[in-house]
């Protein structure tokens, strides 16, 4: 674009009832932008991570659930005021600039986005509103941050996303979670996953999960979508509602040690201490494994 064209901006705006400190948090954490990053509730984000500074380099991959398309939404961060304001530049080069700014009975968003030219302005008002009104909408249901588990494990990373994932390797470091843990399905993208295992009378039960996206060496991300009881899925009630669109996300960076193994996942608060006591010996158990 030459310096004589001008982009149209566009301006949004949503009044949040939560703290500054809340919507923060649920704006740049790549575990809640998964839960609310879509204009249409026929795509969804599968993959986020935020390296939130000024030069820093932010991605969401943005899909449509059937499969259909796909795209990478990125820029890079000029200005970050700390739960007050981010500005950052596009991919295509178009400007952005959100406020944060505290209010009677929560906290006003202001976003000022450049147009792209492309698709007709409203098109993208409207995309982009849509947005804002499901983060304003999760926010507002209660942001309550992931329960979070790190292991660092002397072995490359590749080594461990691969056992991690092995039949014989889940079944040895998710007994701590039952003696009899296995899966039922395979572990690519989209597919249906059954976790499951037997209780003290020998009856099968379990999750009903979507593995939502795998990225070979870097992150899983699975989502609860239902219950297993014997040889049935039930996937609505009231039983149901505690589990239902959780997530549990495992990710994978290298370090000089070897692999930094992250755990992060959603937080049911009945089982809240069950997991802080189970996941560090799975982690354990993944280590020695690996090592």
């Amino acid at each position: 674009m030459s310096n004589s064209e001008k982009r149209t901006v566009v301006k949004i705006t949503a009044l949040v009832h939560a703290s500054q400190a809340d919507v923060w948090q649920a704006w740049t954490t790549p575990f809640h932008i998964l839960k609310w990053n879509s204009a249409v509730s026929e795509w969804h984000t599968t993959f986020a991570e935020n390296d939130l500074r000024p030069g820093g380099k932010f991605t969401s991959r943005m899909e449509a659930k059937d499969g259909s398309m796909g795209f990478d939404f990125w820029g890079i961060y000029d200005e970050i005021v700390p739960l007050q304001k981010i500005a950052y530049t596009l991919g295509d080069d178009r400007k952005v600039v959100t406020t944060f700014e505290e209010a009677a009975g929560g906290t006003w968003i202001v976003s000022n986005f450049e147009a792209e030219s492309q698709n007709p302005v409203e098109m993208q008002e409207m995309g982009w509103n849509n947005i804002l009104q499901n983060f304003k909408k999760y926010v507002e249901s209660g942001v309550r941050p992931p329960l979070v588990f790190e292991i660092t494990i002397n072995a490359p990373v590749s080594k461990v996303f691969d056992l991690m994932t092995e039949d014989a390797a889940y079944r040895a470091w998710t007994k701590v979670f039952n003696e009899s843990s296995y899966y039922v399905g395979n572990w690519q993208k989209a597919s249906e996953m059954l976790f499951v295992g037997c209780d003290d009378q020998g009856q099968k039960g379990g999750m009903v999960s979507t593995i939502v996206e795998n990225i070979k060496d870097k992150f899983i991300s699975i989502k609860h979508i239902g219950l297993v009881k014997g040889d049935e899925k039930i996937m609505e009630g009231p039983e149901v509602e505690a589990w239902q669109g959780g997530l549990e996300n495992y990710l994978y960076s290298e370090t000089a040690e070897g692999c930094l193994l992250r755990i992060e996942m959603d937080m049911n608060e009945e089982f809240k201490s069950y997991f802080e006591e189970t996941w560090p010996k799975a982690l354990a158990i993944i280590k020695e494994l690996a090592e």
